[in-house]
């Protein structure tokens, strides 16, 4: 096989083909992932004999480590959406936020939603009523766009169980509950800088140029989104739970992990009670335990058959696994070839910091080619040597990873027209609100890493 700068090129050469397939040929992510993962191995010289099998290696691996709890996170937000359960939040969260607090009110929505939902049920569901909102109280539209957008980001980039961080977390072989901890701190303080204070800045700027949209298109469904059209609230026209109850469906599945990742480092590993831990805060089991709870919890709200949210949740997940199975394929290739060991000693040769080389990468495969997920996964197969042998919390390094891919989302990203799209947005608002809303988060989460990894030795889980 080829050896030396020759795998730099073969590299160079394999995102091409990555990036051509998906933009000019608008292949699928998993099909462009494939062919892309064929093509490496060929030009790297791959014993013809060895190739299918390293592909279907990676693709198993990954999917051994994340499909269960992929597709159980899925059924608990799809239960949370038909039960009601996100409205509630939602509402509650703006009551007490007030109109003047609104933009914040709706990252914090953003921010708790964007764990178990995805981004675009999000904002399908929350985009009508930000335009009433914008209108009634003059607060910029790109400011509340830029909050749930850049809020829903945070946690799709940063916390599982969505599947971008949960393939990282398994690729470096970290454990998830740690990670998840200090994941979801570093996603809020992301939150508040890219998503709040830089929403603020946008309205701003906006109110001294005078730029504002006149809503004349706001059409009798949005209007019927909101309860009186005074108060901002989604409408909820069949009962649903109670904030508690609704709040609950999250925080079961998180508090069990989470103890069954701290249960060792209070308790020590050789307490009797932490298998019991270990059991119940496995990442699958909990999320097991989670959908369960969050099933028969919302049996009294909503209006289909359990078995079809079931179905439908199922169908939904099905082309994510691919993804992010065929992600886990070009991983495992551009290890198997030597390229991934290559790359990382070169760009230590040039004393780049381990965290800020984490972000880097990601960043610019996340801004060549527009999927978070290809980004995150790529970056934590090229440094996976390289993360273990440095002295750096591999859980840092993780979380940088992530951070990369959460910013400056370009055309060639899917998500990037969706915002558009439900926001009613121009193009260059959506730049500005969403594309450097996240880039403003990135750095932020960057920096906050950064402080923690001053205090690894003394943080609970950072060694």
């Amino acid at each position: 096989m080829l050896t030396g700068p020759l795998l730099i090129w073969v590299f160079i050469l394999s995102i091409a083909v990555l990036l051509i397939s998906i933009l000019k040929f608008k292949l699928n992510a998993f099909i462009s992932l494939l062919i892309t993962s064929l093509v490496t191995s060929v030009l790297v010289g791959m014993p013809m004999e060895e190739i299918a099998s390293t592909i279907s290696g990676g693709f198993g691996s990954t999917l051994s480590g994340i499909g269960i709890v992929t597709g159980l996170g899925v059924m608990l937000g799809k239960f949370m959406f038909e039960s009601g359960a996100i409205e509630t939040i939602s509402n509650a969260i703006l009551d007490k936020f007030g109109d003047k607090n609104s933009p914040s009110a709706i990252a914090m929505t953003g921010f708790l939603t964007g764990i178990p939902v995805f981004s675009d049920v999000v904002y399908i569901m929350l985009a009508p009523v930000l335009r009433l909102l914008s209108k009634r109280t003059g607060i910029s539209l790109v400011t509340f766009a830029c909050a749930i957008s850049v809020a829903t980001t945070c946690t799709y980039s940063l916390v599982i169980p969505t599947p971008a961080p949960l393939a990282v977390s398994e690729t470096l072989g970290i454990d998830v509950g740690i990670f998840f901890f200090y994941a979801l701190i570093t996603a809020f303080v992301a939150t508040i800088s890219g998503g709040i204070l830089y929403g603020k800045f946008i309205d701003k700027q906006d109110k001294k140029n005078n730029h504002f949209y006149t809503f004349e298109d706001i059409d009798e469904e949005e209007l019927g989104l909101v309860n009186d059209g005074a108060n901002g609230e989604i409408a909820v026209t069949v009962e649903t739970p109670s904030f508690m109850k609704a709040i609950s469906m999250l925080l079961v599945p998180i508090t069990l992990i989470l103890a069954g990742s701290f249960a060792s480092l209070t308790l020590g590993d050789n307490h009797p009670i932490i298998p019991f831990f270990k059991f119940f805060g496995d990442k699958n089991v909990a999320m097991l335990i989670g959908v369960i709870y969050t099933a028969i919890i919302s049996i009294p709200y909503i209006r289909t058959e359990v078995s079809q949210i079931m179905n439908e949740a199922a169908d939904q997940v099905g082309l994510v696994l691919l993804i992010t199975g065929a992600g886990g394929a070009f991983g495992k290739v551009l290890q198997a070839t030597g390229i991934a060991d290559y790359i990382a000693e070169t760009l230590s040769g040039y004393s780049i910091p381990i965290l800020v080389l984490c972000f880097l990468i990601s960043q610019v495969i996340r801004c060549a080619q527009g999927s978070t997920t290809v980004a995150l996964m790529t970056t934590a197969s090229i440094l996976t040597g390289t993360i273990a042998a440095g002295n750096v919390s591999p859980v840092l390094c993780a979380i940088a990873i992530c951070a990369g891919g959460m910013g400056l989302s370009l055309p060639n990203d899917s998500g990037f027209w969706a915002i558009s799209r439900f926001f009613k947005i121009s193009v260059a608002d959506t730049i500005r609100g969403w594309t450097f809303g996240g880039f403003v988060a990135g750095l932020t989460a960057l920096a906050f890493v950064s402080i923690l990894s001053l205090f690894q030795g003394v943080l609970p889980g950072l060694m």
